[in-house]
């Protein structure tokens, strides 16, 4: 199977490269000082699941150095899905696939409406991971999972072919028959979270200790899914408190990674977590007014550091 990673930051990075460390043709779509540093040093990951070193990987700005290949890993930020699904075309082949393992609960339909809705197949990725230095992925927690499945629910052989060969790679993957289901339990946990140590500049332990900052937590959770059982009936009345137990379970310095990008001056991903929180809201008679803030409040870098 020819993979080729669209977005080689830290998940990118990390899974791609377990690909690729087991032997996979793999090759990694990145730019600027990380890419310099892929192309010179190779890519190493640090984890608590087994470090590695690659010292030659492909990687390139341009995704037409590699031609076509069976399946897009696409992991950009949201904010650049569509210049990133025109960027990937020359990728494409007749029968590639593309697996997105985006934030946010649209990406695929904003993927699909330029490579073809056939095309895409909806996933998450759980992973605590960071991109360390130019070249160096630091996954700092004991958990690094894909879920990913058909929008019928049928298991499909590109699925199962991808499935297997992340377990031949030793990633923890799977294959479910619900994955929008999975889409917005993720989506309810990260939009709190993104939201919550954004906005404080604290990471979860933090803000679990103190009871306003909690409650303003279990309050962007209620809202995200109150909103998500009005769009996916099938989501459980009790996401909310599996939400919240999720976070519990975090590690005290957990924190979302808008948090990195904040304090580094980079772009936020705000306007496709608490900001569609509120237009999904609005669109169905729902109130957001803890998401409303946020996005309010965090306006200004949304773009990046204010001038």
């Amino acid at each position: 199977m020819k993979i080729a990673v669209m977005g080689a930051g830290a998940l990118g990075c990390y899974f791609g490269g377990r690909l690729a460390a087991a032997g996979g043709d793999v090759s990694f779509i990145a730019r600027g000082a990380h890419l310099e540093a892929l192309q010179r040093d190779g890519l190493r990951v640090e984890s608590p699941l087994g470090d590695f070193h690659l010292p030659d990987v492909r990687a390139s700005d341009d995704p037409g150095a590699f031609g076509p290949v069976d399946l897009v890993l696409f992991l950009v930020k949201l904010y650049d899905t569509e210049a990133a699904a025109q960027a990937m075309m020359p990728m494409l082949g007749p029968e590639t696939s593309v697996f997105s393992f985006q934030n946010g609960v649209n990406s695929s339909q904003r993927i699909g409406a330029i490579a073809g809705p056939e095309r895409v197949v909806n996933g998450i990725a759980l992973i605590p991971a960071d991109v360390r230095s130019p070249g160096v992925i630091s996954h700092n927690g004991p958990f690094a999972r894909l879920v990913f499945g058909e929008k019928d629910g049928h298991e499909s052989p590109r699925c199962k072919a991808f499935e297997s060969a992340l377990h031949e790679a030793g990633v923890d993957a799977a294959i479910v028959d619900d994955i929008q289901v999975k889409i917005w339990e993720k989506f309810i946990m990260l939009s709190a979270l993104s939201a919550m140590t954004a906005l404080t500049r604290l990471p979860i332990g933090k803000i679990l200790e103190d009871a306003a900052c909690a409650q303003l937590f279990r309050a962007a959770i209620d809202e995200t899914s109150a909103v998500g059982r009005v769009i996916c009936p099938d989501l459980t009345a009790d996401a909310s408190a599996r939400a919240l137990e999720f976070a519990n379970r975090l590690p005290p310095g957990g924190r979302a990674s808008m948090l990195d990008d904040l304090e580094r001056g980079k772009r936020l991903e705000l306007d496709d977590l608490s900001g569609e929180v509120v237009r999904l809201g609005a669109a169905h008679g729902v109130p957001t007014p803890t998401h409303k803030f946020v996005a309010q409040a965090l306006s200004p870098f949304s773009r990046g550091a204010p001038l």
